[in-house]
């Protein structure tokens, strides 16, 4: 028996599964709506059920109830467009947020119901930006001490604020310190024992603010770690200070780190690799039912695996397509083999 469930999602192979701590791989069965050599962008897991996970694919806004054997389409008015960003409410299973992008149009929406009824958000995205041409909505962040409040940004397009559960968002990254603040990577939200801090990665800084956006404080990347990508973000579920970033030299890059910061992102330490991933790492999963267990993928197939909260990592067998997420969840699969997990009718 595993400790839980490793997801690892990728552009060209759908979704990879793991349920024996990374000893064998199953590939995603035949006959589903998420084709097994498909494209995911995004993973999220219930908070009231580990064996639901949705994911963030090219033909819409995907669920699976059995921790991957079986994948459903949940209709809404994005079906068939590519998402990129999941986010499911860890207070609230019903609340879901997604964001859609390239080659799709940039869009935010919003479920109160679990996927019956959706709403787009009153925000108006340019159809084409600098840099990577058609945006991506890849940032979403909720605030843990006060549900009303949301965040999310956009590569490129800028990072945005609601403070009434997303009725309303004001566009704030103006207010942001260096070039590139309108490259959104990742957010968070950290209690930070009552004195909440709200951190954001653009594509060369990373920023804390203490007034909920209204002033800010950055690091460059280059000048602090002398790489100036800094693409994923982790946060242990339930912490108050506690998060992790990666950097590297460009994207694909060919070197790359991940750092930790115990302390809201005002000092961070380096987590080595037993050896260099093959390109930037990509994306950052954290088991929420032991936070100690840790996956980081690379862009380029490399996968990582800690058992100690990223103080040591090892590197797994089997290397993948691009990754473009990966999650780790409390729930064992039950494998069945491809040619068997067909969808139900």
């Amino acid at each position: 028996m595993g400790n839980g469930t490793l997801f690892v999602a990728t552009a060209g192979q759908a979704i990879l599964r793991s349920a024996d701590d990374g000893l064998t791989w199953h590939r995603q069965g035949l006959g589903q709506i998420l084709e097994f050599d498909g494209t995911v962008r995004s993973l999220s897991a219930s908070p009231i059920s580990a064996e639901t996970v949705y994911a963030g694919t090219d033909v819409g806004l995907c669920v699976s109830h059995d921790t991957g054997n079986v994948w459903e389409r949940v209709d809404s008015p994005f079906n068939g467009q590519t998402v990129w960003k999941v986010a499911v409410d860890p207070r609230d299973a019903n609340r879901i947020f997604v964001g859609t992008g390239a080659p799709s149009r940039a869009v935010l929406w919003r479920t109160l119901d679990a996927g019956k009824s959706w709403t787009r958000a009153p925000v108006e995205i340019p159809e084409f930006c600098a840099g990577v041409s058609r945006p991506r909505l890849l940032a979403f962040a909720f605030d843990p001490t006060d549900r009303s409040q949301l965040w999310f940004g956009l590569e490129e397009g800028g990072l945005f604020h609601s403070r009434d559960g997303g009725d309303n968002w004001e566009r704030v990254d103006d207010r942001l310190l260096y070039d590139f603040h309108t490259d959104i990577h990742n957010i968070a939200v950290l209690p930070n024992r009552g004195k909440k801090v709200v951190v954001v990665v653009c594509v060369n800084a990373v920023y804390r603010s203490e007034d909920e956006g209204q002033t800010w404080t950055g690091l460059l990347a280059k000048e602090a770690w002398g790489l100036y990508y800094i693409r994923a973000l982790g946060v242990p579920a339930g912490t108050d200070d506690t998060l992790y970033i990666s950097i590297s030299d460009g994207t694909p890059g060919a070197t790359s780190k991940v750092l930790i910061t115990q302390d809201a992102a005002k000092t961070w330490e380096l987590q080595p690799f037993p050896q260099q991933p093959n390109s930037c790492i990509w994306a950052i999963g954290i088991n929420p039912a032991n936070t100690a267990q840790m996956i980081a993928g690379a862009k380029y197939g490399d996968l990582f695996t800690s058992t100690n909260s990223g103080n040591m990592w090892k590197k797994e067998w089997r290397e993948f397509s691009e990754i473009t997420d990966v999650l780790w969840t409390s729930a064992v699969a039950r494998m069945r083999p491809a040619h068997q997990s067909i969808a139900k009718k």
